[in-house]
């Protein structure tokens, strides 16, 4: 597959000489059923990955708590050794029950056998970028970061980690974590119908921090809505590529970490990038409420 225009551009991380591609890929849906175990069919998850990067994307989002370790298995088969320009982002603070569940992990021994795992099993010896991934189920909890957040910087200045990101954090966290270090992404729950973050968007822009949306798991829902539906129809487009160009004319520090484990899905998702909503479209979307059942997004 060609490559998809420009992918929505560029950003550079601040304080840094990294630009990404603001359309990535998210590859949390490699692994199976619960983000739990292997995927019904690895080949795919590599072809996945593969067409990605052949498309141009330079951003993948990870985490070895995907699976766990399943997900960056299979990133190392697909793409080790891997692009000079390819940036894997990953993610500490949680781990896996066997039931499952999403166990937080935030003891700098937690931290440090975490970074272990993600090195090892992605095949690298240094991670490019690590998000501290903290607050609730449910969203971020106020609260002192310091002490694992200082437990990533004692492995930066070791040389594990190149830069620090936050997910699942306030505005003060992100305060307070600029105390201790250059923070050069963040990773909140953000989308048209959850729009919580929109001064912290704005604010992290002017400091030219990235901001990174997630999505409640399972894709973009609840945005089924009637505005969204008149848009797609309208721009002949499907509701997810609308809800991802939505995104990328939001801001110019947002970039995008689509998921999917179908050929099918991440060529449209790609094709996102190339699609210009007009004003009018901008206007009816942006009036979409925030809903009012909120759902597990760990990610």
């Amino acid at each position: 597959m060609a490559r998809v225009s420009n992918l929505g551009g560029t950003f550079k991380l601040s304080g840094t000489s990294i630009a990404l591609r603001r359309m990535g890929y998210g590859a949390m849906q490699l692994a199976g059923p619960g983000v739990y175990g292997p995927p019904h069919d690895r080949n795919s998850a590599v072809a996945v990955l593969r067409e990605a990067i052949t498309s141009g994307v330079n951003h993948i989002d990870t985490s070895d708590y995907y699976g766990p370790h399943i997900t960056n298995q299979i990133i190392k088969e697909a793409l080790h050794p891997y692009p000079e320009d390819l940036v894997i982002v990953t993610k500490l603070g949680a781990t896996r029950g066997g039931d499952k569940s999403w166990i937080p992990a935030l003891s700098p021994q937690a931290l440090l056998h975490g970074a272990h795992d993600n090195l090892r099993n992605l095949g690298i010896d240094r991670l490019d970028i690590v998000n501290l991934r903290v607050g609730g189920a449910m969203g971020p909890v106020e609260g002192s970061i310091e002490e694992p957040l200082t437990a990533l910087v004692e492995l930066k200045q070791k040389g594990l980690i190149d830069q620090i990101g936050l997910s699942n954090v306030t505005p003060q966290q992100l305060t307070e974590a600029q105390r201790l270090t250059d923070i050069v992404c963040v990773q909140n729950l953000y989308n048209i119908a959850h729009r919580n973050d929109d001064a912290f968007i704005d604010a992290l822009a002017n400091r030219g921090i990235a901001y990174v949306p997630f999505f409640p798991l399972g894709g973009f829902t609840p945005l089924q809505s009637s505005a969204l539906d008149s848009v797609a129809a309208s721009v002949k487009a499907t509701s997810m590529q609308v809800a991802l160009a939505w995104l990328l004319q939001r801001s110019p520090n947002i970039l995008l970490i689509p998921g999917t484990s179908s050929l099918k899905h991440l060529r449209e998702n790609l094709s996102a990038a190339n699609l210009e909503l007009p004003p009018n479209a901008i206007a009816l979307l942006n009036v979409v409420a925030e809903n009012s059942h909120p759902q597990n997004h760990r990610n």
